[in-house]
């Protein structure tokens, strides 16, 4: 028997949409057994206007009833509700999380500055680097199936962290594959002849048929697109560096890049998380 998942979901209190939750309440349904559910009420006060003069930022009891008892009590999930005051966004729901026992965190991603390109503000971003589990990022209108999985890789990397980054991708992406019942898919792009990928292990760490593996010239964001858009991919796993020291303060710019690529959720994955 499985073990029990528990999905952490982060909640705007500003809004009166919440995607993250809506996909929680749909990926519950379709685990067994049942996971248990912990909603994280918190302004991430980096992205939301906390002046008083924002309604908003007011919310009753008949709010909390409507917007998350009662979906919850009409799937029959188990839930708890946590409300944090913390002006620190990021650490606050790692820590929580982490108390939690969180096996997953979902947030939303936000609708995007342009057509195309939405932009993540720092905060954010840490809480991709530095999370301890996966953290899917819920795309506003994507679509609500998982009937295929895809991971995007980067097999021609020789550092160590990356290799550890791919082993976390391809753990993750055949975990969600299996709880879903899905068909799973591996790409990974190249720009360089010289350096291409040694597509054998590819088959061989992944255990998977040829079809399944797409091995592509390109940049990462555009082939991991295609990718998805040809397979028709409902969720695609992708990693980013864990990073310390000075790196740290780099955005995760492929991330970024192939995020705002896609109009699928996103599973984000680290080196410093243990698949």
């Amino acid at each position: 028997m499985s073990e029990q998942e528990r999905l952490f979901v982060v909640v705007n209190p500003t809004l009166d949409e919440h995607v993250a939750l809506q996909r929680a309440i749909i990926t519950a349904k379709l685990l067994k057994p049942s996971p248990l559910i912990c909603v994280f009420v918190a302004i991430d006060p980096d992205t939301v206007d906390t002046d008083a003069s924002n309604g908003k930022v007011y919310r009753n009891t008949y709010w909390f009833e409507e917007q998350i008892h009662g979906p919850l009590k009409a799937a029959g999930l188990e839930y708890k509700i946590e409300i944090s005051w913390s002006s620190n966004w990021q650490k606050s729901i790692m820590c929580s999380a982490e108390q939690f026992g969180a096996t997953r965190i979902l947030i939303r991603a936000g609708k995007p500055k342009t057509s195309r390109r939405f932009s993540f503000a720092e905060s954010k971003w840490e809480l991709l680097k530095r999370a301890t589990c996966p953290v899917l990022v819920v795309r506003d209108g994507a679509a609500e199936q998982r009937k295929v999985v895809l991971a995007a890789v980067n097999f021609q990397a020789s550092p160590k962290h990356q290799q550890v980054l791919n082993d976390n991708i391809i753990g993750r992406g055949r975990a969600l594959a299996e709880s879903y019942n899905a068909d799973f898919h591996v790409a990974n792009a190249y720009i360089d002849s010289m350096l291409y990928p040694d597509r054998g292990r590819l088959l061989r760490e992944t255990d998977l048929d040829t079809d399944k593996i797409h091995v592509i010239k390109g940049y990462t964001d555009e082939v991991v697109a295609k990718v998805a858009k040809d397979i028709s991919a409902d969720v695609v796993v992708i990693g980013t560096l864990g990073q310390t020291g000075q790196a740290k303060t780099r955005r995760g710019n492929t991330a970024e890049r192939v995020m705002s690529a896609l109009d699928a959720d996103v599973v984000v994955v680290n080196s410093e998380y243990k698949s």
